[in-house]
């Protein structure tokens, strides 16, 4: 605010996820671990103060539609990736059972429940690379392998290793493994709570990212169930074009947000501003 009053700066906010009220309800609702008090008071008085607030998916953004004023400063953008860490998956044949990787904490919001279960029911193989959170792990189950969480650089392993990538998550505001996933060459099936949907109505991408809602764990399953039938059918996904890659880097996120702080800048700012020539 010191910076508003001085030099007339504008605040940008940056919200990585729904409104924070939509959260709160939703983990409440799947006994899950809460925002705090305090966490929450922050959050709605920062969506007051700032001038613009950036999300990173639909469905964060139509959270926001109960705040009239915040919705009003929303400023959409999806997350990128740096796709030279995550080279193209190898061709052929796929592993036998087909194998799931999920990358990420084993947590209620990031239902892990729901998908165990549905993992389960469509009797394939899941690899979770993460922390155990809130949410106990079928250890017990053959199917499931834990590795604990390990550095980025070696997360380009476990993808090269898989077949397929999933994400149940209730609410997760752009789940940025989706786009590792795919920059790896991998599909990807999601809840309409991740950042699946705005990936899935992305040209190019659409038969290979699949959304189902979050907590059914039914559809979830077929979903799987069905992308297996794929693979073993017809091998592994190709990977993508070069210019769809590049299209989910942090590059292409960085020139969106470019854009719209210029347009967020008065002429008259900008043509005072110092050349960068």
């Amino acid at each position: 605010c010191a910076a508003r009053r001085r030099f007339g700066a504008k605040l940008w906010l940056e919200r990585g996820s729904k409104h924070i009220l939509a959260q709160d309800e939703i983990l409440a609702a799947a006994h899950g671990e809460r925002p705090t008090a305090l966490t929450i008071s922050r959050e709605l008085a920062g969506y007051q103060i700032a001038d613009r607030i950036v999300i990173p998916s639909l469905h964060a953004q139509e959270s926001f539609r109960r705040d009239a004023a915040a919705f009003r400063k929303l400023f959409r953008n999806a997350y990128g990736v740096d796709i030279r860490a995550f080279c193209p998956a190898r061709a052929g044949a796929p592993c036998v059972p087909i194998t799931f990787l999920y990358v990420g904490a084993w947590s209620v919001r990031k239902g892990c429940d729901v998908l165990a279960e549905a993992i389960r029911r469509a009797g394939v193989r899941l690899i979770h690379v993460g922390g155990i959170g809130d949410c106990p792990f079928p250890l017990a189950d053959t199917n499931f392998l834990h590795c604990p969480s390990v550095p980025q650089s070696r997360l380009r392993n476990f993808y090269a290793e898989a077949d397929a990538f999933v994400l149940a998550s209730r609410e997760d505001g752009f789940g940025m493994v989706l786009l590792q996933a795919l920059a790896a060459g991998l599909p990807v099936t999601a809840t309409d709570q991740t950042g699946g949907p705005d990936l899935a109505a992305k040209p190019g991408l659409s038969d290979r990212v699949f959304v189902a809602p979050a907590g059914d764990v039914e559809t979830l399953a077929k979903m799987i169930k069905s992308l297996e039938c794929r693979l073993l059918s017809a091998g592994r996904f190709t990977p993508l074009a070069p210019e769809l890659r590049e299209s989910l880097s942090w590059s292409a996120y960085g020139r969106r947000y470019s854009d719209e702080l210029l347009r967020d800048v008065p002429q008259e700012k900008r043509e005072c501003a110092p050349s960068t020539s």
